[in-house]
């Protein structure tokens, strides 16, 4: 269970508190950009074998801490760790992504072998980071939403349209619908067990939610992501939990209201002019700078953070990117940013 600690601003603003100064962390803030993280991967091999050795997925974790003090620390994981842990085959391609096989287009997940024990390191790396963050530093779980996850269990990989994955959805609801129900259950005990071993706070990634109609949404993204804060919410009355439905534009009213969440998430593709009159007055908002505005730097992103300042004034707000940080935005730039929210 996570250790109570007043000090933890980001933790305060997901239970509605407002600062002045928001509470600053970047998804993907663990990675590539960091010359520490691209020579410890390199001493170490691939992505998977980073996020299941526990010292090795502690070091990557702390290291944005180190290094820039954001408030908040995001535990260092893949979402599909989830399906491996369901019995399906997952590794990545270098250069290409992941790969899980066999294919749900062609296999159903009942044949798989269940293997939970593979997330025992993730725990334990839960563990070994809640120890050495500092007090103040809120410590945020994470997990895939069961729409995004499955997009990769059908096709066996990223895809751009997700075209397999919504063709099933149509063709077979109640086989796709038996593979979301599983997929929600072990999301609900693989977020349970991570807050049991330390985090603060738990974020529901629906990267993929942006490719369905408004009734898919609200079948395949609503009611399976209000299932898990309603499960989650009952085992843990105190933890908050983000969601982020990236891509979900106006739906995102129908998101705040059915799922509830404590805090949502915004991408960039989202007006936060908009989204401050559009949402439940009082209810936190994460986001929603444009990662290629950090990375271009100089004015463009000055303006872009005041204009996302000047929108959430009076909501209680957590900045950060509308995605992850991308590989080659330079250091200097995340500094900046840095200076220009904290007013340095």
């Amino acid at each position: 269970m996570a250790t109570e600690n007043s000090s933890r601003k980001l933790l305060a603003v997901l239970r509605g508190q407002k600062f002045n100064v928001p509470p600053v962390w970047l998804m993907r803030q663990a990675g590539r950009y960091l010359p520490e993280y691209r020579e410890l991967r390199a001493e170490k091999g691939g992505f998977l074998e980073l996020a299941y050795d526990s010292d090795a997925a502690c070091e990557i974790t702390l290291q944005p801490i180190r290094r820039f003090g954001f408030d908040g620390a995001i535990l260092f994981s893949d979402i599909l760790v989830v399906p491996h842990a369901m019995g399906q085959d997952l590794w990545f391609e270098t250069g290409e992504g992941p790969r899980l096989a066999p294919k749900l287009s062609d296999n159903d997940w009942r044949d798989f072998t269940p293997a939970p024990e593979r997330l025992k390191p993730v725990y334990e790396t839960v563990r070994k980071v809640r120890a050495a963050l500092p007090a103040e530093t809120t410590f945020l779980g994470f997990a895939g939403s069961p729409w995004t996850v499955a997009t990769y269990m059908v096709a066996g990989q990223g895809s751009k349209d997700h075209a397999e994955t919504r063709a099933l959805a149509y063709s077979e609801p109640q086989k796709f619908g038996e593979l979301i129900d599983a997929i929600t259950a072990t999301t609900i005990d693989y977020l349970s067990k991570q807050i049991d071993a330390g985090v603060d706070a738990v974020q529901l990634f629906d990267s993929w939610a942006g490719s369905l109609s408004p009734a898919q949404f609200e079948r395949w993204v609503i009611a399976p992501n209000a299932a898990i804060v309603s499960a989650l919410r009952e085992r843990h009355p105190d933890t908050p939990i983000i969601g982020f439905p990236k891509g979900a534009g106006a739906k995102l009213v129908a998101y705040a209201r059915e799922v509830r969440p404590d805090a949502l998430g915004l991408d960039e593709t989202i007006d936060p002019v908009w989204a401050n009159a559009a949402l439940p007055e009082g209810l936190p908002v994460q986001g929603n700078l444009d990662p290629l505005a950090l990375m271009e730097g100089g004015e463009v992103l000055e303006s872009a953070v005041a204009r996302i300042f000047d929108a959430f004034e009076n909501r209680p707000h957590i900045f950060n990117l509308g995605h992850g940080i991308l590989q080659h935005t330079p250091i200097a730039h995340v500094e900046k940013l840095l200076n220009l929210v904290r007013g340095g």
